[in-house]
């Protein structure tokens, strides 16, 4: 079995449950030794995000806002805008792994690792779509993350702007929804995402960690400083970093930004 060409294929497959079959064959025998790294393959430029023919993609500006948590619409709107995510970070790490040849076997563990959480994360929220009688694919998407894996084609762009600027930006966010969740009367679903948003909270930043040092070893290998993060994120993201006054600081350090980093994020003196 070619490793990437597996992943390849894995990447392409469009229905959801059978891509996830398919990763875990695939990782199991991986684990086992029986996967080798091997010959190398041109790796494909995707146009079109897996997702495109379950999903209806949209402009991130008219997807459902994620508003009244209290209704079981709002409820729907919320997993499954996180249950996005959730299945597009699938891909990006399976691309992580697919895209950039010829490094250490500790990356590949890390990225299939992330996959693989991801997938975890994925089934989670759809599950508690299902109790409300929805699906995935049954609410407009954005494609933002995958246009985000078309931009950055070099490892030290793509782990500057996935896990450390994107997913980092998640670990921003779930607290707000958290709070959010924690002020509505207690029902048994809002507990349920409640503990799944938890959940994969403190798992991301494991996530956001491993980004953090492949980014660096990609600076080392380019002989380029750590700084020329921030040079990146503007290149691509000129609005810069949103609401730093919600910067989880413990969370970022714990995910690997400096001190450094952070004061600049928050225009402010943070630890």
């Amino acid at each position: 079995m070619n490793f990437y060409k597996q992943l390849e294929l894995i990447l392409e497959s469009k229905n959801p449950s059978e891509k996830i079959g398919q990763f875990c064959d695939f990782y199991n025998l991986y684990k086992s030794g029986n996967v080798k790294v091997e010959e190398n393959i041109t790796a494909k430029y995707f146009e079109t995000p897996s997702y495109s023919q379950i999903c209806t993609i949209v402009s991130p500006q008219i997807v459902p806002k994620r508003s009244n948590l209290t209704t079981k619409e709002g409820q729907i709107n919320l997993i499954h805008a996180i249950a996005h995510i959730e299945y597009s970070a699938i891909d990006l790490a399976l691309d992580a792994a697919y895209r950039f040849q010829n490094l250490p076997k500790s990356y590949y563990d890390d990225w299939l690792e992330v996959a693989d959480d991801e997938i975890r994360h994925f089934l989670m929220l759809e599950e508690l779509l299902h109790e409300l009688g929805a699906s995935y694919g049954d609410i407009e998407v954005h494609n933002s993350l995958f246009e985000a894996s078309q931009k950055t084609q070099t490892l030290l762009e793509r782990m500057a702007v996935v896990p450390r600027y994107l997913e980092a930006n998640g670990l921003d966010a779930t607290p707000m929804i958290l709070t959010k969740l924690q002020k509505l009367p207690k029902n048994a679903m809002v507990e349920k995402i409640t503990k799944t948003l938890t959940i994969i909270l403190d798992e991301e930043i494991a996530h956001v960690r491993k980004g953090d040092v492949w980014f660096n070893y990609a600076c080392e290998q380019e002989n380029v400083s750590n700084e020329v993060y921030f040079t990146i994120i503007d290149r691509y993201y000129p609005q810069g970093f949103l609401r730093p006054k919600n910067l989880n600081t413990e969370a970022r350090k714990e995910a690997g930004f400096s001190c450094r980093e952070l004061n600049f994020i928050a225009k402010k003196s943070v630890c």
